[in-house]
């Protein structure tokens, strides 16, 4: 089973190039992030007739999230991440498909630090934590995945010195993602390449791509029955260089069947 994750930073604007992946790829399950669409705007159809259903949570302009399955059921389990009622940001999603629980998600950016947008990303982290808690109690196979905004090790960055004042690097970024991952959960691309250079975002300016000057921010973090299926994963870089693509590439895993 290939379960895939793709911030596509504006579904509609970036419908052809996510189409084209799809078809080229095929994951059996594609979790998307930042669609820039309201509920109403998500393209059901275009993405139907690529051979996919798909649930979604919408937002006019930001962020959105969308969980899109390949000739499966999708039942939805929630589409708030739990902890503020008054939170209406459109950046978590989860559901079941074949058997196995899928949360995606988009954690806050948290620039400029520090601040207020800082303190939200640091509280969406802490909500993210007790949740997570409750998904590795049930026992059941999960994966959490998607744009996580966090660079987890200086393995992580190009030039890391340039990243010590970020919100995606600072210490209590960092501190969070790693208590988050030491609940019990396995950083899925670092187990299968743990001294490689990966990256999954590559900034549009200054030639980024180009320069190989990336970031590892898209992240799957799998639960002991899952990390006991992964048998493969990867990044399709050469997506980040098509035509009006998005700024971030897809990242994939690869589970064996039970």
């Amino acid at each position: 089973m290939k379960i895939a994750t793709y911030n596509v930073n504006s579904i509609n604007a970036r419908l052809p190039v996510l189409l084209r992946w799809l078809e080229e790829t095929q994951p059996d399950v594609a979790c998307l992030q930042e669609l820039k669409a309201p509920q109403e705007k998500f393209p059901e159809q275009a993405i139907k007739d690529a051979g996919y259903n798909a649930i979604w949570h919408g937002q006019k302009s930001w962020n959105g999230v969308a969980i899109l399955a390949r000739n499966a059921e999708i039942e939805e389990v929630r589409h708030v991440l739990p902890g503020d009622p008054e939170d209406e940001h459109s950046r978590y999603i989860e559901a079941v498909v074949n058997g196995i629980t899928v949360a995606c998600l988009y954690l806050p950016n948290g620039n400029p630090a520090p601040g207020p947008k800082f303190d939200y990303k640091l509280r969406w982290l802490e909500r993210l934590k007790l949740h997570a808690t409750d998904l590795l109690a049930s026992g059941k196979p999960v994966v959490i995945t998607g744009d996580y905004n966090v660079i987890p090790t200086d393995l992580d960055v190009y030039k890391p010195e340039r990243w010590v004042e970020d919100a995606l690097f600072r210490p209590e970024t960092r501190e969070a993602f790693h208590s988050l991952v030491g609940q019990g959960w396995t950083d899925a691309i670092r187990k299968l390449y743990p001294d490689q250079k990966i990256y999954t975002f590559y900034d549009y300016f200054r030639n980024a791509y180009g320069r190989d000057a990336g970031l590892r921010i898209d992240h799957f973090l799998l639960s002991p029955k899952l990390d006991k299926r992964l048998i493969g994963g990867g990044v399709d870089k050469n997506v980040r260089g098509w035509e009006k693509t998005s700024d971030h590439v897809p990242v994939w895993i690869e589970l064996a069947e039970v």
